[in-house]
């Protein structure tokens, strides 16, 4: 059951509940609903990234080969991308808080329980379950947050998410610096990420409410109208509340059914879902090459395990002003220019860790000097990318379309390229190289195909007829 308008000058419910949200003032309660996706963001990005730091830790101790570490490298991100496709198709039809719960306390307690690991067999088996888990979680914030954070303040959650995965991204390899030299480090990198598994999931249940557009879609404005409410109470009281007679008022209530998923790729919508997809994918694949392959590439071409974790770190350090930084801008110049200009940025420090291993001496502060433009470049693009995609889809196909999509850009970013790429870590030409024709590709995709949104749900998706 939804509202629709009973003539053609009244305003649909989604808008007039859109236009309530966009209303309230910031207040300390949007600080805590940022704060908890926040901290979903930095436990997800810990238990994701950790692949880096087990394939250099867990090699000695598990005694791996190298058919071992490509699986490793490869097969739990699969996973993710497997679980990713199956919350693609669960996340419009049931609560899409419930999706991110079930796979955080996955996740988390697989993570938790690396600490009995002896065997690689174990191993593999924990995370690829943890891959599974972490599909229904990590994207599962932004469709969250696009529908509860006021249009002007998408920028503020986005900048502040992305910066504490960033700080999850930066911790990593730290803990793998101070535990290098520990005969069971691969045991107890985990520990971080999996204690949180009694943290996380209350602070989830008690202090995020379900989005009043999806209540709304899903046939039920009393509850739309009470999560409204509670919203507002929790923010202080600040604008009146809301009633159902403010929507019946404008519109008739008529039963509506879930678009179909194909939607995604229907006349209207196609477009911006593919543009969507790239700009993920080709961010992605330097996420993932980074945070996956560069400890080991550091190792192959000469570094050492402890010196490879700190050059690690450095790179995703440099990420969190960054990500503030991206955060500020993509309000002042636009998404799409946001994400053009963080690709094209990163190609110097991206050039500069290509020769650094020419330089000689001066080799580890040049490959630091380009560490640091990459990480505050294109590792800095997903509060512009994340959020961007969001806006690509009304609200009825937002959970399958931006689940799909990141699910979809992540067979290539976080599976095939790790794949291929791990047999040339030794090189830094090629790989390295590969991250700068990413960055071109992806510089060019929001310019070409894209369009500007600047937040507006309504107005910008929710009235595309092919796709209501």
């Amino acid at each position: 059951m939804v509202v629709r308008p009973s003539d053609a000058g009244a305003m649909p419910a989604s808008h007039i509940i859109g236009r309530k949200l966009d209303s309230i003032p910031f207040s300390a309660y949007h600080v805590v609903i940022i704060l908890v996706l926040g901290f979903v963001g930095f436990i997800e990005g810990y238990d994701l990234a950790l692949t880096g730091s087990l394939l250099v830790l867990a090699k000695g101790p598990l005694h791996l080969d190298a058919d071992q570490i490509r699986a490793l490298a490869t097969w739990p991100t699969f996973m993710v991308v497997i679980g990713g496709f199956t919350a693609a198709a669960m996340s419009d039809r049931i609560s899409r808080l419930s999706v991110m719960q079930a796979g955080v306390i996955i996740s988390t307690l697989c993570t938790l329980l690396i600490l009995l690991v002896h065997s690689f067999d174990e191993l593999f088996i924990l995370r690829l379950i943890t891959g599974f888990g972490l599909g229904f979680t990590i994207s599962a914030p932004f469709p969250i947050a696009a529908e509860l954070m006021p249009a002007h303040h998408r920028r503020t959650y986005g900048a502040i998410y992305e910066t504490m995965l960033a700080m999850a991204f930066t911790l990593l390899p730290f803990v793998g610096f101070v535990l290098a030299h520990e005969p069971s480090a691969f045991q107890l990198v985990g520990l971080p990420g999996g204690v949180t598994l009694f943290v996380a999931p209350p602070l989830i249940y008690y202090l995020i409410p379900e989005s009043p557009r999806w209540l709304l879609r899903r046939g039920r404005p009393q509850a739309a109208v009470d999560n409204v409410n509670l919203i507002i109470r929790r923010c202080g009281s600040r604008v009146a509340p809301m009633t159902v007679d403010q929507l019946a008022t404008t519109a008739g209530i008529v039963q509506e059914q879930l678009p179909a998923f194909w939607k995604l790729f229907a006349r209207g919508q196609f477009r911006w879902t593919a543009t969507g997809i790239l700009c993920g994918l080709c961010g992605g694949t330097v996420y993932y090459l980074i945070a996956i392959l560069l400890p080991k590439a550091l190792v192959d071409q000469g570094a050492a395990v402890a010196l490879s974790f700190g050059l690690s770190s450095l790179v995703f350090s440099a990420s969190i002003p960054g990500k503030l930084f991206n955060g500020y801008i993509m309000e002042v110049i636009g998404r799409r220019w946001t994400i053009t200009a963080a690709f094209l940025l990163a190609i110097p420090g991206l050039a500069l860790m290509v020769v650094a291993h020419r330089t000689g001496s001066a080799g580890t502060l040049i490959f630091s000097i380009g560490a640091l433009i990459t990480g505050f470049t294109v590792l800095s693009c997903f509060p512009a990318v994340r959020v961007y995609l969001s806006e690509q889809f009304p609200t009825a196909l937002r959970g399958r379309g931006h689940f799909f999509s990141e699910s979809f850009g992540r067979v290539f970013a976080g599976v095939i390229a790790p794949f291929v790429m791990a047999s040339h870590t030794g090189s830094p030409t090629i790989f390295f190289g590969t991250m700068i024709a990413m960055v071109l590709i992806g510089a060019c995709v929001p310019f070409a195909l894209g369009r500007e949104t600047l937040g507006n749900l309504e107005a910008f998706t929710e009235s595309v007829p092919q796709i209501a």
